[in-house]
């Protein structure tokens, strides 16, 4: 951490901010935290009156209710420790539970242009395993902490009482102690940071390489691949076996510590006890009382440590959280009625403020008719597409739909008025059905049905085992690219936008099915504004108006035959891609 506190208290107050609804349960467990610490001492000091008065005077009797009692409180601590344990992991994973929702929920609100820089398996280890860190904070770090401090504080004030010579004696390997919990503290903090580190890289690096499996197959990269993950693990086991040595050095320092006070008890209680100056039931229970007391000073300097790496992590997840990218939505408008009529008015953007992918695009689309955008890959065409959905702000100008700023609608209302289909289409690990409606229960079988008969895609579907029930798997796996395409039109079909927006939307289809759904397309075309995107100039001839895109620019503007009798890039495409298709 950025600090070099021992805790931050400001990052903790934020942390404990989740807590605030089960408040009950945290003031039940930190009661039973203060219990435990109080009720420590006392078998030990039970042990001590057993041996002073019952052991030495022959009284079985008493010695034997003794016992029961002392049973009796080892049974209460027993019960008293299940439900400590169980109330702080309840309360950190009810915490987790509430700061998980709110990140996922933040994650989705954000602009599109954050995860253009982020890497997925980073937000993968913020959203599960720093969380789980935090939960630790909870379960394994601030009560507990608390509450060791308080029975070391509640041990040594009753050995104090009880003889504060024997007391001074028995803690002198305590300073040493102390010196080697700080160092190790201070080791094991900078070691988890880098096991974090590592497991974040790693996380990334299988996600990326899983995702793109298919790649790394066709081009034969195995081996490379598998030893550039060796490295990252590599990396992340040394980090692992650094923490592991630290560990391995801290314990047996502690187990010797504990030894040495132990052998300096008896050696000088041997001594008080043969001149009478301390009974040997104060003894046996001071030995007592130092176990009691090296195991939490043991695990103290662990403690500390999963406390700070909880920090750590809410550290990386607030971080997260107050990325303030989200689309400004102060737009109110939800008519009722939308005809569909987009215009863009002297419209610049740039991904990065140096280098504009679009600049001074303007023209007009009346509703209810069809814009094709012809370009080079990379000219701008599907940064029109995103502005026009709002996924990122442009730097100057203005977009209207049906003449008034798209940022005066409500953006939701806005996104669910236009459908886009694209050319890499994305598919949910769920069935057929669900990737259709979203998990919209307002969009019924019948309509999921109808809709793919009119993109003849039904009969495909029915072939399937579960036919609309068949799980489609991640990404679309058990599809091939021509039909999770047509489920992309299904979808569009059934959510019966105002504004349709074909991105490209038949270029990863066969010519035979392409053939088959461009009668859909034009159906589905029918009333609705449409914007297409496409390299096969065949589909976009019927185009009211096409739009040449060069470099971010407007190059040429009209419709096909206006375009072929201008001479320029339009009607050179339209030579080169028939003349291609001719040989």
């Amino acid at each position: 951490m950025a600090t070099g506190q021992i805790v931050n208290t400001k990052l903790l107050t934020r942390v404990f901010q989740f807590v605030k609804p089960y408040k009950i349960i945290f003031y039940k467990a930190a009661f039973l935290t203060i219990l435990l610490a109080v009720i420590a001492p006392v078998r030990p000091y039970m042990v001590q009156y057993a041996i002073d008065h019952f052991i030495f005077e022959a009284n079985l009797l008493a010695l034997i209710w003794m016992v029961l009692a002392m049973l009796l409180v080892l049974i209460i601590q027993m019960l008293m420790q299940y439900y400590h344990t169980l109330l702080t992991n309840l309360l950190g994973q009810s915490a987790i539970l509430d700061l998980r929702k709110k990140i996922v929920n933040h994650l989705l609100s954000l602009k599109l242009s954050y995860f253009d820089h982020t890497p997925i398996g980073t937000l993968v280890t913020r959203s599960v395993s720093d969380l789980e860190t935090i939960a630790d904070i909870f379960s394994e770090g601030l009560l507990v902490i608390i509450g060791d401090i308080l029975q070391i504080a509640v041990l040594v004030s009753v050995m104090l009482y009880v003889d504060w010579r024997l007391t001074l004696i028995s803690l002198s390997t305590i300073p040493f102690l102390l010196l080697a919990t700080y160092v190790f503290k201070e080791k094991t903090k900078v070691a988890f940071q880098e096991v974090r580190t590592e497991v974040a890289k790693l996380n990334t690096f299988l996600q990326e390489h899983i995702s793109g499996m298919k790649i790394i197959q066709l081009f034969h990269r195995e081996k490379q691949e598998q030893a550039n993950f060796e490295a990252i693990n590599l990396r992340h086991r040394q980090a692992h076996v650094k923490s592991v040595w630290y560990y391995s050095i801290f314990f047996p320092v502690v187990e010797l510590m504990s030894a040495t006070s132990i052998g300096i008890l008896v050696w000088y209680g041997s001594k008080e006890v043969m001149q009478d100056a301390v009974s040997l039931g104060v003894i046996v229970s001071f030995i007592m009382y130092l176990n009691m007391l090296f195991r939490p000073i043991r695990e103290l300097a662990d403690k500390f440590n999963t406390l700070q790496m909880g920090m750590v992590s809410a550290e990386r997840i607030f971080k997260v959280l107050d990325t303030d990218l989200k689309t400004k939505n102060e737009g109110l408008l939800q008519p009722e009625k939308l005809n569909g009529a987009i215009a863009f008015q002297s419209v610049s953007f740039a991904y990065n403020e140096e280098n504009y992918v679009l600049k001074n695009i303007s023209f007009d689309l009346p509703a209810g008719s069809t814009l094709a955008l012809v370009g080079a890959t990379g000219a701008g065409k599907s940064s029109i597409i995103n502005l026009l959905n709002r996924f990122y702000d442009i730097n100057s100008g203005s977009i209207t739909l049906d003449g008034i700023n798209i940022e005066a609608y409500e953006l939701s209302f806005l996104r669910s008025s236009i459908a886009t289909i694209l050319q890499d289409v994305f598919l949910f690990s769920d069935t057929i059905h669900e990737n259709i409606t979203l998990k919209n229960n307002t969009i019924s079988r019948a309509q999921v049905i109808a809709a793919a008969k009119e993109v003849c895609a039904h009969d495909f579907i029915m072939q399937l085992p579960g036919n609309y029930d068949y799980n489609v798997m991640e990404r679309g796996a058990t599809l091939s690219v021509g039909q999770g395409q047509l489920i992309s039109f299904i979808r569009a079909l059934v959510y019966n936008p105002k504004i349709l927006v074909l991105d490209e939307a038949t270029s990863s289809v066969d010519t035979e099915t392409e053939l088959l759904i461009q009668t859909a397309i034009k159906k589905l075309m029918l009333g609705r504004t449409s914007i297409v995107i496409a390299h096969r100039l065949s589909t976009i001839q019927h185009a009211d108006k096409i739009l040449v895109i060069d470099k971010g620019e407007i190059a040429e503007m009209g419709n096909h035959q206006e375009l072929l009798q201008i001479g320029g890039i339009y009607s050179k495409l339209v030579a080169l891609q028939f003349n291609v298709k001719g040989i």
